[in-house]
């Protein structure tokens, strides 16, 4: 894991992330997690733990700086990304990371017990059934939809001033075209990452 140690170390210099020895413990925990249960649950694609500590921890990291508010929902968490991660390094923050996955909601348990998570709770239901009492501050999701259908999804989550952060790959002139709301593009970097990055931020 020293490799894995050193690409967070540099990375989270580069994004110009202060944090403590716990923090990376706790991410290289989580790595080692991913690729234990990996094995019989497949949870990502990403094999190799030098590639999940780029791909998914700096990548989860790489939008902190966009996280409004005190109440945080990660739609279609998966493995819990970008979730997880973001909790470590905003303990304040509450975090809902939800998917419809039964295996890997249950894998997300285990990593909020074993990390010892106090700010992090996970919920298995599809995002159109689930009827929060308090709307949420920031919604977030790697992109798992278009972004006109994620905005009829995951719109009577927001809170009366929420913002949903949509993570992406290239710029998504068409979806963008196609939706009538506030939009900021953010360019995202992800050290050691070549591929494109950006953020959709929407505004409701």
């Amino acid at each position: 894991m020293e490799a894995c140690r050193n690409i967070l170390e540099s990375g989270l210099s580069a994004l110009n992330l202060p944090h403590t020895p716990e923090q990376t413990e706790q991410l290289l925990a989580f790595i080692k997690l991913i690729a234990k249960w990996n094995k019989a649950y497949n949870l990502t694609a990403v094999r190799n733990n030098e590639d999940m500590a780029r791909l998914h921890i700096l990548d989860s990291l790489a939008i902190l700086p966009h996280i409004e508010g005190k109440r945080v929902i990660d739609i279609g968490t998966g493995a819990g990304l970008p979730g997880i991660p973001l909790a470590i390094f905003m303990p304040e923050v509450e975090f809902v990371l939800l998917d419809s996955n039964a295996k890997k909601t249950r894998f997300v348990q285990q990593v909020i017990l074993e990390l010892k998570l106090k700010n992090v709770s996970v919920l298995h239901s599809r995002v159109e059934d689930y009827q929060p009492e308090l709307g949420f501050d920031t919604v977030t999701m790697r992109a798992f939809a278009s972004l006109p259908d994620i905005m009829k999804l995951t719109a009577h989550l927001l809170s009366a001033d929420g913002v949903l952060l949509a993570m992406k790959g290239q710029i998504p002139e068409v979806e963008l075209a196609e939706i009538d709301c506030d939009t900021t593009l953010i360019p995202i970097h992800v050290p050691e990452v070549e591929a494109e990055r950006c953020l959709v931020r929407i505004v409701r």
